[in-house]
């Protein structure tokens, strides 16, 4: 029920979904869809929790701690930019139809995205760190702040371009954010003259 949810939402909107065609296309009554799930809003909601669940487990599933920070990053790039690939219903959906909806529903995202920005900071403290460098709290989450929207703006250009590849496009991230990050995560920064 879900699964055909989401597809209808990602097509046509929150707005011209039809409970109707939910129903059709998972199989069953529309008098099931609301028993089960409630109103289009709820059904709506409950698609934005399954998959930024799916896919924040498979970001964060890629952050352990055994791995240097680098490759904690490329990995959860790579798992972040796959998903989107693999799910293009589940991220048109997400950010391209629920951003758009405001209120409670974009609520949700904002959650969502600050969860997503915590593991950044936190991958970006790490090697911070280990370099003993300088620098704020502030700086780390405003750092991913930057790499988490760099990556919502390559996911939906990855989606117009699904030639690309989601491995290439995670390098192309991750070239823009390591080889910049390495050098101000030691400390060095630039400063106006």
């Amino acid at each position: 029920m879900l699964d055909a949810a989401v597809s209808v939402f990602s097509r046509r909107g929150y707005h011209a979904a039809s409970m109707d065609e939910i129903a059709e296309l998972a199989g069953i009554s529309k008098p099931m869809v609301y028993a089960y799930l409630g109103a289009k809003e709820d059904l709506f909601a409950a698609c934005i929790r399954r998959e930024a669940d799916r896919m924040m487990a498979a970001i964060a599933g890629q952050a352990q701690d055994d791995r240097p920070p680098d490759e904690q990053l490329w990995r959860a790039l790579q798992a972040f930019f796959r998903f989107v690939d693999e799910h293009r219903d589940s991220w048109s959906m997400l950010y391209r139809q629920a951003r758009g909806e405001g209120g409670s529903l974009a609520t949700e995202l904002d959650t969502i995205r600050d969860r997503i920005v915590d593991l950044v900071s936190y991958l970006l403290g790490r090697s911070r760190a280990a370099h003993d460098a300088p620098g704020t709290d502030t700086d780390l989450r405003a750092l991913a702040y930057a790499l988490v929207g760099a990556a919502e703006s390559l996911a939906a250009w990855l989606t117009d371009h699904p030639e690309e590849g989601a491995d290439a496009t995670a390098a192309r991230l991750m070239n823009l954010a390591w080889v910049g990050f390495r050098d101000l995560l030691r400390g060095d920064v630039w400063r106006p003259s």
